[in-house]
């Protein structure tokens, strides 16, 4: 309450100023969720579903817009007929109290305003269908690329099995050509959400969903988790790269490498290797049996850590190890409890994997 009373200018205790200073404590405890929310959201752009740059995210915006020009047009009708009714009907000076007559039983008024809403729902209904079918692919186009999305708390793993490597947390497509996503969580619920690219998706333990994605400009977009999963919900975050196709063949190249360990760095991956990390780490050349946090082999081609709760790089990469609750409260990554000299061994060779 004090934090309110400073963000609102002070919360008086005068009777007749109480709503003020409550509306005031409202909107400081508003705005200070905003602001809290800030640092994840200051690494990328806000996404918006009105800029898409993707089918079906582009299709969808069109329909939408022919539902606000329908309901716009009937709005402007309705009120229109309301407002001349009113304006010639009114009451004048020197009018008597005679009521005027009373028409009721038009069958001709009866019919049209029937009939025409009834067209305006099946035209609607006719387009809605036709969208939905043409929207939702359920087999994967030929020369798609195929990737395969799993949810975890708190963090995305993205396979691509045409190329036979596994990355986390930032989605790599080429520009003008399908991406089919198999949609499946480890967990609990969570949803594949794209603003610019296609609309929400779930993912469900035990179960296969699917979603295309073509996007049409090359750039950088942002995503989340759409669906309360825990805790962290909210730093569930995912950075979708679209590239040129030879710029695309690239990565997806460099990323099936298995890590190389540059000069320096031995002890690093000793302690790496003779710890739990590789419980749960993959680093492909290093080990391959860890499955439950992400694949790491290529930990520095990424932008961010934590799914988008940091930046990525060394001083981030230290604090994370020391303290994963730092920036993710209640994260499944446990403080390894090493000292500060095995911390930066450790940052030192994470940093080489790139």
């Amino acid at each position: 309450m004090q934090w309110a009373e400073t963000m609102g200018g002070g919360v008086s205790s005068h009777p007749g100023n109480e709503g003020r200073g409550r509306g005031r404590a409202v909107v400081a405890v508003l705005l200070g969720g905003w602001i809290g929310s800030g640092p994840v959201y200051a690494q990328g752009p806000v996404p918006s579903i009105l800029e898409p740059i993707a089918q079906p995210a582009q299709a969808v915006l069109d329909y939408g817009l022919v539902l606000v020009l329908v309901c716009g047009v009937i709005f402007v009708l309705v009120m229109g007929a309301l407002l001349v009714t009113v304006i010639r009907f009114r009451v004048r000076a020197g009018d008597d109290d005679h009521e005027p007559a009373q028409v009721y039983g038009s069958d001709q008024l009866e019919i049209a305003w029937t009939v025409a809403p009834v067209l305006v729902v099946i035209v609607l209904g006719l387009i809605t269908a036709g969208r939905i079918v043409a929207l939702q692919k359920n087999e994967a186009p030929a020369g798609s690329l195929a990737i395969r999305v799993t949810g975890h708390q708190w963090w995305w793993e993205l396979e691509y099995p045409e190329f036979g490597f596994t990355t986390a947390n930032e989605l790599h497509l080429p520009v003008d050509r399908v991406a089919f996503l198999e949609l499946q969580s480890q967990d609990v619920i969570h949803s594949f959400w794209l603003p610019q690219l296609a609309g929400k998706t779930d993912l469900i333990p035990n179960r296969r969903n699917t979603m295309w994605i073509e996007p049409h400009q090359v750039g950088m977009v942002v995503g989340q988790c759409a669906e309360y999963c825990g805790t962290q919900h909210a730093n569930m975050l995912l950075r979708v790269f679209i590239h040129e196709e030879a710029e695309f063949e690239r990565w997806a190249r460099g990323q099936q490498k298995e890590a190389r360990m540059l000069p320096g760095t031995e002890a690093g991956r000793a302690i790496f290797a003779n710890t739990a990390c590789v419980n749960c780490h993959t680093v492909r050349g290093v080990s391959e049996i860890g499955r439950f946090g992400p694949d790491l082999t290529h930990l520095m081609s990424r932008t961010t850590l934590a799914a988008g709760a940091a930046r990525n790089d060394r001083g981030q990469l230290i604090d994370w190890i020391t303290n994963p609750d730092h920036f993710k409260p209640g994260a499944r990554m446990p403080a390894m409890k090493l000292d500060s000299a095995q911390v930066a061994q450790v940052a030192d060779y994470l940093s080489s994997l790139e």
